[in-house]
């Protein structure tokens, strides 16, 4: 069962032991022992509504402390993220409080520590696990990232922790409880297995062989869920001079007789960079059982049920994307998402300035256009100001 009292006090636990190393340099461990980083960030939100005139702001202070243990052939690694937010969002958004504490894990590792009609304060331990390496076998055992996936932006194989494009500012991405068991044939093969409860205490169990041929990297998955057997697969290579990859997922229900009980998630993309530095990269989604047209009723941005099997609403999705870096200190990027069957369109703009070496300053904007009831046509505009420092 989920224990949030254990959660609330492991987090202050931590919150208080990584902040004894941050401060204390007479500690006596060696570099090649422990390695502890992190950041703080300050990021201020401004929404524009849909046919609403007034603006809504928002300000999230978040920091982020990774620690690291090695000693022969055991890691142990623990991250833990305060993160304070407040404004206009946690008071006009229903029960925001209890999105932003919600732990899809199997133990409950997101504690609220304040919370007010505009304002939380609440800390998430998104890594917590042990990792025992001898010669070709690993065995890592706790909350981890397990990433599957392939693409950039769609990842059909990402079975345990798919993470949307659209939350741009969790690079690290969420962790599952769990227990991944690999072993290593050579320098290019391998074979994975991964078992994993969530908080409904619901297992999903799979293996992943990967093996490269061709000069392609080639990987199968195949398991089961609390509802499907899974079958699945991907590759990544190049072709003519453009990075090519692409994966697919096939999901049939275990309950079920029917003839249209299954699901199947396809994702493929292409990726190239010029001589002069200047990116571009593309990918296009098939999702067997999304919607063609219009939707029923209007979508809800903030408590989207993300998963592989639902990396998006619609059956058709298409994502294009050019970067380039004007000068080594200042890079910018456009991406869109476009649904080809209801018309329409996500656009993000951003730019980054690097500072100085450990300070980095974000300017973004997301733009959602469309009639009413289509994928992204209900949300408005959302523009972003972040500076991060790096330690």
């Amino acid at each position: 069962m989920k224990n949030t009292l254990f959660a609330g006090a492991a987090g202050h636990l931590i919150n208080c032991f990584l902040f004894i190393f941050l401060i204390s340099p007479s500690l006596s461990y060696t570099q090649s022992q422990i390695e502890v980083n992190g950041f703080l960030q300050n990021m201020q939100t401004v929404w524009n509504p849909k046919n609403i005139e007034n603006l809504i702001f928002s300000n999230s202070i978040m920091n982020r402390i990774n620690l690291s243990w090695y000693k022969n052939n055991l890691e142990v690694n623990a991250s833990l993220r305060n993160i304070f937010d407040y404004g206009e969002f946690v008071s006009l958004i229903p029960f925001y409080d209890k999105l932003a504490v919600s732990d899809d894990g199997f133990f409950d590792l997101t504690s609220k520590i304040y919370s007010g009609n505009s304002y939380i304060l609440y800390s998430n331990i998104d890594r917590a696990n042990i990792k025992y390496t001898l010669e070709n076998l690993e065995i890592q055992i706790g909350r981890q990232r397990v990433n599957w996936g392939i693409n950039s932006v769609w990842t059909p194989n990402d079975i345990f922790n798919s993470s949307a494009f659209i939350n741009f500012d969790y690079v690290e991405k969420p962790g599952s409880d769990a227990v991944r068991i690999q072993y290593y044939l050579d320098f290019a093969s391998s074979i994975e297995i991964v078992s994993k409860l969530d908080y409904k205490e619901d297992l999903t169990l799979a293996g992943k062989l990967q093996f490269n041929k061709w000069d392609y990297d080639f990987q199968v998955i195949s398991g089961f869920s609390k509802d499907d057997y899974i079958f699945g697969g991907g590759w990544a290579g190049s072709l003519f001079d453009a990075g090519f990859t692409g994966e697919f997922t096939y999901f049939n229900e275990k309950s079920s007789n029917l003839t249209n009980s299954y699901l199947f998630v396809s994702s493929v993309g292409a990726n190239y960079t010029f001589s002069n530095s200047l990116f571009i990269s593309c990918e296009f989604l098939y999702n067997s059982i999304g919607k063609v047209g219009k939707l029923s009723a209007s979508s809800d941005l903030f408590n989207l049920d993300y998963s592989a099997k639902n990396l998006s609403l619609a059956r058709y999705s298409i994502f294009a994307q050019v970067s380039y870096p004007f000068t080594p200190l200042i890079n910018s990027s456009l991406s869109a998402i476009i649904n080809p069957t209801d018309g329409s369109l996500f656009l993000s703009p951003t730019t980054e300035f690097s500072l100085n070496e450990d300070v980095y300053l974000l300017i973004s904007s997301q733009f959602f256009a469309g009639e009413r009831k289509t994928e992204w046509g209900d949300f408005g505009q959302f523009y972003y100001l972040r500076i991060k420092w790096n330690f």
